[in-house]
């Protein structure tokens, strides 16, 4: 029953109906972002769709998945305790994670795991401290591993149906965020909202992981197997 009502509310107006629509946002910039550097400089690299293409379509989809989700978290601000720490490390193991394997995917798995780390412990912890210091914690560790073992996952499948790896992590990772969305609702229910972000905050989160991704994917340092 409660399912039923979640699903409901992402079509009405209030905190769940706006997940949507900051996902809409956040694809809509990230993409409008790769094309001005697909117009002015990427067209020109050569091969440049079948090396990178698959990859930085779905870090786009990937950080669609992520932003709602904190956007979420921070209509709320607090959390109990074993709710703020599922939440830190959903959102940093999925971040770190997602983040990890698609750079991981064109750069090797060091560069991929720098940069998984860095996205997954920022989000972790950031969206942990809903709880305090737990969650806090609980957020960096899921960030951390989850960076290393995007990168792996990626260097580890490297010959072995890479892309189509990349479709399952993308889908799996979807129907992980699709039920924090829905604990955090359960957990909330009634509760008053206390912050609302404007679409400025999906629009720069989204265009800072989508320039960063795109810089590092493609003009960034790789290691020896991606030469």
């Amino acid at each position: 029953m409660a399912l039923k009502e979640f699903m409901q509310t992402l079509t009405k107006d209030g905190v769940e109906g706006e997940l949507i629509k900051a996902s809409l946002v956040s694809l809509s910039a990230s993409f409008i972002l790769l094309g001005i550097f697909y117009f002015f400089k990427l067209r020109y690299i050569e091969n440049f769709i079948p090396k990178y293409g698959f990859y930085l379509f779905f870090a786009i989809l990937g950080y669609a998945l992520i932003l709602p989700s904190i956007r979420h978290v921070r209509a709320y601000k607090e959390f109990p305790c074993m709710s703020g720490m599922m939440i830190g490390m959903t959102i940093g193991m999925m971040a770190g994670f997602l983040s990890g394997f698609y750079i991981g995917a064109t750069n090797g798995m060091f560069w991929g795991s720098v940069f998984g780390m860095a996205v997954g412990m920022f989000f972790g912890a950031w969206n942990g401290k809903c709880c305090g210091i737990m969650g806090v914690m609980e957020g960096l560790m899921a960030g951390f591993m989850g960076g290393l073992m995007g990168a792996m996952t990626a260097l580890m499948m490297f010959n072995d149906n890479l892309k189509a790896a990349g479709v399952l992590v993308f889908l799996i990772s979807a129907v992980i965020m699709a039920g924090l969305n829905y604990m955090i609702y359960k957990e909330t229910r009634g509760a008053e909202r206390k912050h609302k972000d404007n679409e400025f905050f999906t629009v720069l989160y989204s265009l800072i992981l989508t320039g960063a991704t795109i810089l590092i994917a493609v003009y960034g340092p790789r290691s020896v197997l991606f030469q």
